[in-house]
């Protein structure tokens, strides 16, 4: 067992990091003002009392960029965990369906699901999460030499009252991150890299949000202002009527 340097956290956060901002660059300059407008809903958006263009794009660029954001930041803490585990323990990324990680402690073989936070699913997902379980024993207790296999749902933040599900544990927060990697202040120690990194890499994703904003502004006052004011009509006809109107977007 190796403890988990502060130079090997950094690295795979870099790395992470890296690759969360190319996916937001290349989402930046695939998204179009119409597309946007036709997915979102108008009556909640105007609800939002919003009475300036530039204001309005700036709402709904952040809102789709927010979604994108988040499923990375799941996957970003997810590869975390596992290159951790993998650096301390020996875990490997798990051949069975529906189990992100392998690895072996005290005798004992973990297979482990990791999800972001605490309430990731519902009653059929948990369902299936456990079948995988059955399944990854099943074939472990077999090809293992009969070793103790244990289940583990994995949580990289949040709190967990109950831990023992029957079938499985779930952990979460510190208690997950010490788990994989026998450090209790490992749950602390990556939020202020993950947070420096990220802001050093925000600069430079700044020049394409402000030119995206500065775009969809100029175009949704071409198309959807009358006399300086928010044509509401003609943004729920684009998104919910019956025959298509043309827009130059």
């Amino acid at each position: 067992m190796k403890r988990v340097s502060r130079k090997y956290i950094l690295k795979i956060i870099d790395l992470n990091i890296k690759l969360y901002y190319d996916m937001l660059s290349e989402e930046i300059k695939q998204i179009k003002l119409k597309d946007i407008l036709v997915i979102k809903n108008p009556y909640f958006i105007s609800l939002r009392d919003i009475g300036t263009s530039g204001a309005l794009i700036e709402h709904l660029i952040n809102d789709y960029l927010l979604s994108k954001e988040e499923l990375f930041l799941d996957k970003l803490l997810i590869d975390l965990a596992i290159s951790i585990c993998n650096y301390v323990y020996g875990g490997k990324k798990s051949a069975a369906e529906g189990i992100d990680l392998e690895f072996e402690r005290d005798g004992i073989l973990y297979i482990v699901t990791v999800k972001s936070g605490t309430n990731w699913g519902n009653a059929d997902q948990i369902a299936k999460m456990k079948e995988n379980f059955r399944k990854a024993k099943q074939r472990l207790r077999t090809n293992a030499n009969k070793k103790s296999v244990e289940a583990i749902n994995g949580c990289c933040y949040g709190r967990v009252a109950k831990i023992d599900k029957g079938e499985y544990q779930k952990i979460a927060g510190q208690r997950f991150w010490e788990f994989i990697s026998a450090n209790k202040e490992l749950y602390i120690e990556i939020i202020e890299p993950l947070g420096h990194r990220a802001k050093e890499r925000n600069e430079k994703f700044a020049k394409a949000y402000d030119k995206i904003i500065n775009i969809f502004t100029q175009q949704f006052l071409n198309e959807f202002c009358i006399d300086g004011e928010i044509n509401w009509k003609k943004i729920v006809q684009l998104n919910s009527g019956i025959e298509k109107i043309k827009v130059n977007i």
